[in-house]
């Protein structure tokens, strides 16, 4: 008895939630024969969705699909009248018939009890969406340039999966559409913008066949890998970048540091070398060789390199100063063997010849004083010159 009494409440349930639904859809149609109140009929059936068992309802989808294209028809008039309207409205508007209609064939395309698929309104709509669908890419550049990245972002990703909805198949805009590459270069730059790594990703092999933003799109890429604490996809990109794009500011400088960092200077010595076969002068790539060849001990490969580079630009602190350390650095080996007075002579030659560089070091980065003025001290203590010295010990005292 008490089963049968469940059984009839639920019945009652689903008659009461029928009657609804048909209640607000013949509503929602005065609204829509009215000419006006199309944002009521709308919400009408905006709020019959947030009801679950209202989801599986075609019907719905399609009067609620009926509802923003009437507004947006009533917008459209406004603008070609030239009268005054939300042009942020009018895009959005746009924007949300496409997003109806692909929930909307998400059902109706669901095969039937044999399997087989037969959608009622895909054709209909999609011919009537493809008309549409510029102002998708004109929504998303209108939005960028009023620096709204998020709501950009969102129309070019919704131009974009147009290329993927099977409400648009047979249209095939991967293929035919030139803009394509475009609309995901700027997805991509806006979700940069955003610093939203994973929506950076999502359109970035896309954008890519832009070959005009080609080096932009690897940064960006890049940038997103480094939020994602991506290393070896990070790195891949890099290399990536500094091949194809060597002198670019961006690649060479930070896979340099990468591989600086992870102590891996034989890395940098290998790719400065490789680009110094095309770009022999170029002070960068100049200026990393002799770092790692520092770091490497690479002692009379290092003079060499920063004497050229100095050759080039004498206004480069880095050069003077990697010169320098060569010597203080043969300067400590030989101390380290405890005959002071039998390498006495040798000392004092390597001093003097760190002498100058280490001072014009100190003349182009007077911020640099920690590694400066130790070595300077270490300097003027070993060539016994006591003003400067004094003058350095004082120093390093209030650097303390």
């Amino acid at each position: 008895m008490k089963t049968r009494h469940i059984l009839i409440v639920c019945s009652l349930f689903v008659t009461l939630s029928v009657a609804a639904q048909k209640k607000e859809l013949n509503q929602a149609e005065t609204y829509l024969k009215s000419g006006k109140d199309f944002d009521k009929a709308e919400k009408l059936m905006t709020d019959l969705l947030k009801t679950e068992t209202n989801r599986e309802n075609k019907k719905i989808y399609l009067m609620w699909y009926r509802a923003v294209e009437a507004q947006y028809e009533a917008a459209n008039e406004k603008l070609y009248l030239q009268q005054k309207y939300d042009t942020t409205q009018f895009f959005t508007l746009v924007r949300r018939m496409y997003q109806v209609a692909e929930s909307l064939d998400s059902l109706d395309a669901r095969p039937n009890k044999k399997g087989k698929i037969h959608p009622d309104y895909r054709r209909r709509h999609a011919e009537r969406l493809n008309l549409l669908r510029f102002n998708l890419f004109n929504g998303g550049a209108f939005q960028l340039r009023k620096q709204q990245y998020d709501d950009a972002y969102s129309f070019f990703d919704t131009y974009i999966a147009t290329g993927r909805q099977p409400l648009f198949q047979g249209y095939n805009y991967d293929a035919t559409d030139p803009r394509m590459p475009q609309a995901a270069y700027w997805a991509t730059q806006c979700a940069y913008k955003l610093q939203r790594p994973d929506s950076v990703l999502r359109h970035a092999n896309l954008a890519l066949r832009d070959t005009s933003r080609h080096e932009h799109i690897l940064q960006y890429v890049c940038e997103a890998y480094l939020w994602q604490q991506n290393d070896s996809a990070l790195v891949a990109t890099l290399r990536q970048g500094v091949s194809e794009f060597p002198e670019h500011p961006y690649f060479f400088p930070r896979l340099a540091d990468w591989y600086s960092s992870h102590a891996m200077p034989d890395s940098v010595l290998v790719m400065a070398d490789r680009c110094l076969k095309t770009h022999p002068d170029n002070q960068l790539f100049l200026l990393a060789k002799s770092v790692a060849q520092l770091d490497l001990n690479q002692d009379n490969s290092c003079i060499v390199t920063s004497k050229r580079l100095i050759a080039l630009n004498d206004t480069l602190p880095q050069p003077h100063y990697n010169i320098a350390m060569v010597y203080l650095n043969k300067a400590l080996e030989l101390e380290e063997h405890n005959e002071p007075r039998k390498n006495h002579a040798r000392l004092q030659e390597l001093y003097r010849l760190a002498k100058p560089y280490m001072e014009t070091y100190r003349k182009l980065a007077p911020d640099d004083g920690h590694r400066w003025a130790p070595a300077l001290y270490r300097i003027y203590l070993n060539l016994n010159m006591g003003r400067q010295f004094d003058e350095i010990d004082r120093l390093l005292r209030t650097m303390k």
